[in-house]
């Protein structure tokens, strides 16, 4: 029986460090020897330098950015474009064959605007795994960037945690959230093994989870949630099979850890 695909989500700031993005792409070779993956990315540094370029300026409500249809063809050109042919080289460069996509393409991902404020914002739902099943047959690494389309054709930017979350359920998948963090670190800077929500919660109401890092474990405490399964938080320098088999980095569980998991 073949183990369960692996979907990688990857935030844009990757790109900024190439080395590690040809380490990650090197990895994600080796993994796909036993294991079928799937890249998922956003890319907001990379949007926020386009838009600065054409002098335009967004604000971010619960961690979402604010996007007119009209900003949509710079977003499109940041993520379907510049962000995921980049990941599509690296791959290339590792000796992996790539297939750059978005979430709309083999109407893989259903999506819907969310809130008229938000404006071409939408969230992702599950529904034709066909297409990713042929690419992953083949040993093809589907690269997706975080763009949507509603059913009346209009053009939406999904957050990119959500939109892997939405992968990885259509695949029956792991799931890993790699940023430039090893994981989720406690009070005294060691690493946290295993956390649930309830431990989530009291880390977050002790101020030891802040900021960016509880975007993070809220997104991978919601796709545990739905996906049933754990989730994984980790940094893109380390071996992804490390991460799931939990030497490194942080598994999110959907349900209550044992006592001692993170002695």
């Amino acid at each position: 029986m073949m183990p369960h695909p692996v979907v990688i989500k990857i935030g844009g700031a990757l790109l900024d460090d190439e080395k590690a993005a040809r380490q990650l792409m090197t990895r994600i070779k080796t993994l796909q020897q036993h294991r079928a993956v799937i890249v998922v990315h956003g890319g907001g540094p990379m949007v926020e330098t386009m838009m600065t370029g054409m002098g335009l300026t967004s604000e971010k409500v619960d961690g979402l950015r604010v996007t007119p249809d009209a900003h949509m063809p710079v977003v499109c050109g940041a993520l379907a474009g510049s962000a995921n042919k980049q990941l599509c080289a690296l791959a290339i460069g590792a000796g992996i064959t790539p297939t750059g996509l978005s979430l709309m393409d083999g109407n893989m991902i259903t999506c819907q605007a969310i809130a008229s404020e938000l404006g071409a914002v939408g969230q992702a739902t599950p529904n034709s795994s066909v297409l990713l099943e042929l690419l992953i047959g083949e040993q093809f690494l589907p690269v997706i960037s975080s763009i949507g389309c509603s059913k009346n054709g209009r053009l939406l930017n999904i957050n990119a945690d959500q939109a892997a979350t939405a992968v990885a359920q259509l695949m029956g998948a792991e799931l890993l959230f790699l940023s430039n963090v090893e994981g989720v670190l406690d009070e005294h800077g060691q690493r946290l093994a295993t956390l649930d929500k309830a431990q989530l919660a009291s880390l977050v109401q002790t101020g030891v989870i802040t900021d960016g890092m509880k975007v993070k474990t809220d997104a991978a405490l919601q796709a545990a949630l739905q996906l049933k399964r754990p989730v994984f938080i980790g940094s893109w320098h380390t071996d992804p099979e490390a991460l799931l088999n939990a030497t490194t980095g942080t598994k999110i569980q959907p349900e209550a850890t044992k006592a001692g998991d993170n002695s």
